[in-house]
């Protein structure tokens, strides 16, 4: 995948088989670059987005989103990006279509301090880092933690 790619469901963003992880800094995004290498993930493998690129594609994603899109999660994940972007994250979309793989890239995410990273299977989206006190997310729901909140903003929060 590049960035010319634009991998889509129902007019937005879901890259099946890839893994999208977002971190706080760019320095962040840097070491997990150097370590998803470490492992064997680059080239194409990884494909980085300032917070520039990704407002920019989330801003396309709303225009574009088919009416349906608001059924499932992916639009909601779209304005997630789009928030976190706002507030100047940077991000990683890997290509990790195998458990193991997934395993792998789901590690070094954590170990480098990202926000998020999230798998997209073709029919489920799963949360790779905990958020919040939530088990781990392994269904789309919206109070599952993949809307457009992040951690720091569920600090507190009780259901």
């Amino acid at each position: 995948m590049d960035k010319t790619e634009h991998p889509e469901t129902m007019g937005v963003f879901k890259p099946v088989g890839h893994v999208v992880i977002s971190f706080r800094s760019e320095s962040d995004a840097d070491n997990a670059v150097e370590a998803l290498a470490d492992a064997g993930f680059s080239g194409a493998y990884v494909v980085r987005y300032t917070p520039e690129q990704m407002k920019v594609q989330v801003e396309r994603d709303i225009a574009q989103a088919s009416p349906l899109a608001s059924l499932g999660q992916e639009l909601n994940l779209v304005k997630a990006h789009g928030e976190l972007a706002e507030k100047g994250y940077h991000f990683l979309v890997v290509h990790a279509p195998k458990d193991e793989e997934t395993r792998t890239v789901g590690e070094i995410a954590r170990s480098c301090k990202a926000e998020r990273a999230q798998k997209y299977g073709s029919f489920v989206i799963e949360e790779l880092i905990e958020v919040g006190s939530e088990p781990r997310q392994v269904f789309e729901s919206p109070d599952r933690g993949l809307d457009a909140q992040t951690r720091s903003g569920r600090e507190g929060q009780h259901r």
